[in-house]
């Protein structure tokens, strides 16, 4: 890249947005540059805390129809992004477990009649396999004997959070990415681009005040000997639960949702319903070592759908990806990438021309013309 010459395009934000977009425009033949007020680890955005489950099923228990969609195109599409990335990432398919004690029995026709409404026929056709007695323990010999009924949906899958954030960042390297680790964006003095792709989550807060967190905590332990094959979700009328094993016997747990950009450690009362639900799932959690007890706050907008905000010039915002980055992010990159690419050259230059452009957009729900920042 000729580093003296005006970037395509300015990407703001090197969380997992930032890092996917940029690395994509850079793979079309584009001239990229990054901006990123962390590090290269990405150890200050959302998704450096964050258990990377690819459950589109599961998560329309509390999702729209959209959402899920996105999740299971997304789905399909990580194992070639991951096959393009110079650094290995521990992904897996397995599916999900899901399961509850006797006592909370009542949730789960509660959790079947939501993700039934909420998911896609073709997803539930095959993805929704209820299991009763041995069929649990043989599906899952880490919980043989400690659960009656459950249900498997085999068709989900996980990756590394951690593990995509570092081989993204060597995937920038490779293609060319000009990168600014550790630089903050002024809003009053954008870096020179043709067009200018933000995706700093919650830190642009200053241009789309409608922006909002949504706090979540996790912990992280080393628990050898447990040997969970898949990502467990335990229901609970409190706090429902989710252990999603990794490589080399880490676990990430969580639960907890909380309104409210609190980035403040993790609360003991948090840490008490996180550590003694995950003993209660299988009680060699009690001689786990706790890693990391981490807390983070996910940008949502008010109605929890991601967006592809114009301002009708130059440029382009990603934002809300709320609860829902890893599973839903390789779709809206590609509609971000396409829009991008259709503003650079021209295709879209006024109100109308992008009216066009939504209407035939594949993700047509994703785009809005923020006409609070278009031109006068």
């Amino acid at each position: 890249m000729n580093r003296s010459a005006q970037p395509d395009f300015a990407v703001l934000g090197g969380g997992l947005c930032g890092r996917l977009v940029a690395w994509r425009l850079a793979g079309e033949g584009h001239r990229v540059a990054l901006y990123e007020r962390g590090d290269a680890a990405g150890s200050q955005a959302a998704a450096w805390v964050a258990a990377a489950m690819l459950a589109p099923l599961a998560e329309a228990a509390s999702a729209e129809l959209l959402i899920t969609r996105l999740g299971a195109s997304s789905l399909e599409t990580w194992p070639q992004i991951l096959t393009e990335l110079p650094e290995p990432v521990f992904f897996q398919r397995n599916g999900t477990f899901v399961l509850w004690h006797h006592a909370d029995r009542t949730e789960a026709p509660l959790f079947e009649r939501r993700v039934r409404s909420n998911a896609p026929t073709d997803l539930l056709e095959g993805g929704f396999v209820k299991l009763a007695g041995a069929q649990v323990g043989e599906t899952e010999p880490a919980l043989a004997g400690r659960f009656n009924q459950g249900w498997l949906l085999p068709h989900e899958g996980q990756l590394d959070n951690r593990q995509v954030l570092s081989a993204l960042a060597a995937g920038l390297a490779q293609r060319g990415v000009e990168t600014h680790w550790n630089t903050p964006v002024d809003d009053n003095a954008l870096p020179p681009a043709r067009i200018t792709i933000d995706c700093r989550g919650l830190g642009a807060k200053p241009v789309l005040p409608m922006l909002r967190g949504i706090r979540g905590e996790v912990a992280r332990v080393h628990a050898p000997g447990i040997r969970l094959m898949r990502p467990v979700r335990f229901l609970h009328p409190r706090y429902p639960l989710y252990i999603a094993p990794k490589q080399d016997d880490l676990y990430v747990i969580g639960a907890t949702e909380v309104e409210g950009e609190d980035m403040s450690p993790v609360s003991v009362r948090s840490a008490l319903e996180l550590l003694s639900a995950a003993f209660s799932v299988h009680p060699g959690f009690g001689e786990a070592r706790i890693l990391e007890l981490n807390s983070q706050c996910r940008p949502t907008l008010p109605d929890h759908r991601p967006a592809l905000l114009w301002d009708g010039a130059q440029t382009l915002r990603v934002n809300g990806l709320y609860r829902h980055g890893y599973m839903i992010m390789p779709e809206v990159a590609d509609e971000a990438v396409r829009f991008a690419a259709a503003l650079l050259d021209g295709r879209v230059g006024d109100a109308n021309a992008f009216a066009d452009w939504q209407h035939h957009a594949r993700w047509s729900e994703l785009f809005k013309l923020d006409r609070a920042q278009e031109p006068a």
